[in-house]
């Protein structure tokens, strides 16, 4: 039985973790929990971890030994992605108490009511196909931008990626909820939410990935006609789900924020159809010629893998080329790493870990310049930025409408409003 109800988070991995977080620290707020920092002493710890990056079992184990260190009595809960693939590898960790699988990080503390310290490892799970529900989740962390979770799961089955796996199949919010969300944000102070979801644009299944007759466009109209927050962006979407409807509305919307961020994954036909995406080059290069033509200030985002299975010289060659003429502005480079029970385990050849290094610094390199030239372009033009707190320079930051970062002395006037600003 627990004893003590303090309890402090870390979070791996994406947004849409923290997100979560958020809500299981509001959950265990209302029971009654006070939530320390993780560096302070608590009673429970809560460590929500990712499936992304390379080294999810070696930073697990660390933060395990950094709360053993401090608070030897405290329990150890274990949930997120990591915990939904492995949580047999996890439960044998030294110091772990409880591990939560997808359907059950938000039944948290029921479970942790029934546990005794010093038991082993229980682990609370099911099979991924059996996850069923949704479950609403922003995170709060500052007043300035909030990220709203309205879609989860994923239908996909890409050749590189787990996080079917982990999070099940594509459900998503209903629009109801999505605006009652909104109101909640809106009257904490926030000025802009960024919309995020594992397949943002396959939004309009119910909790058990049934069709509803909406999609994401209906979401976008709705909290149009809403009286919501100021601001609002489109996190990461596939190509083939960002219609010409979604850019029109976006063209003409007055909260929906000039900016995209759209997978490539890779410039190259030939690695598109080894990593089983759903479009070729010619179709993505047509999307952004689209935004470009009725959104010529947007800016567009870029996710890219260096290093795929079968990745020769010219594959690359062809990325950088393709990746070089596009009119986008910034690259998110990821270096591929192999993941358990992938179909591209089997693709051969492997390219030599060096050599993906290589190629990740020249993309990002790449993004670099990209990004100086997109700023320099907007050099002279008033935009309107929405400033956030104090950095470690005691300087304040802020981005523009598409995603211009602006830094400047802080003026406390100026937190989490929305200034007109030369560039």
């Amino acid at each position: 039985m627990l004893h003590g109800k303090s309890v402090a988070f870390h979070t791996l991995g994406c947004k849409l973790n923290y997100a979560e977080t958020s809500a299981i620290q509001r959950l265990m707020e209302d029971e009654g929990f006070v939530t320390r920092r993780f560096d302070e002493e608590a009673n429970v710890y809560v460590i929500n971890t990712c499936s992304v990056t390379d080294n999810a079992d070696k930073e697990c184990r660390q933060l395990v030994r950094r709360v053993q260190r401090k608070a030897p009595e405290a329990m150890v809960v274990i949930i997120g992605c990591y915990a939904q693939l492995k949580p047999g590898e996890i439960a044998e960790i030294p110091g772990v108490n409880l591990v939560l699988g997808a359907s059950e990080k938000f039944n948290i503390t029921s479970h942790l009511k029934e546990l005794t310290h010093g038991d082993s490892a229980r682990i609370c799970s099911c099979e991924i196909e059996d996850v069923e529900g949704f479950h609403s989740s922003f995170s709060l962390s500052n007043r300035t931008r909030t990220f709203l979770k309205v879609q989860d799961g994923c239908d996909y089955n890409c050749s590189f990626c787990t996080i079917p796996m982990a999070r099940g199949k594509s459900r998503s919010n209903s629009i109801e909820n999505v605006l009652s969300e909104i109101k909640k944000i809106k009257e904490a102070g926030v000025k802009e939410i960024v919309l995020t979801g594992i397949n943002l644009g396959d939004f309009g299944k119910d909790g058990n990935g049934i069709k509803t007759g909406k999609n994401f466009y209906s979401l976008l109209r709705a909290i149009e006609d809403d009286d919501g927050v100021d601001r609002y962006r489109i996190s990461s979407i596939e190509p083939n789900l960002l219609t010409e409807e979604i850019i029109s509305w976006v063209a003409k919307s007055k909260k929906v924020m000039p900016h995209f961020h759209i997978p490539l994954q890779s410039g190259s036909n030939k690695i598109l159809g080894m990593m089983r995406r759903r479009y070729k080059r010619e179709a993505y290069a047509e999307r952004i010629a689209l935004i470009k033509k009725q959104i010529p200030d947007c800016c567009i985002g870029v996710d890219v893998i260096t290093g795929f299975p079968g990745e020769t010289e010219n594959d690359f060659k062809e990325t950088v080329e393709f990746l070089s003429l596009l009119n986008i502005s910034y690259l998110h480079v990821f270096t591929y790493s192999e993941r358990a029970n992938t179909h591209a385990l089997g693709i051969k050849p492997i390219v030599p870990i060096h050599v993906r290094h290589d190629r990740t610094k020249i993309l990002r390199t790449l993004s670099y310049k990209k990004m100086q030239q997109f700023s320099t372009l907007h050099s002279g033009q008033t935009r309107k930025v929405l400033f956030e707190g104090k950095n470690k320079n005691s300087m304040m930051e802020g981005f523009t409408d598409n995603y211009i970062k602006v830094t400047t002395p802080f003026r406390e006037e100026w937190m989490n409003e929305i200034i007109d600003w030369k560039l």
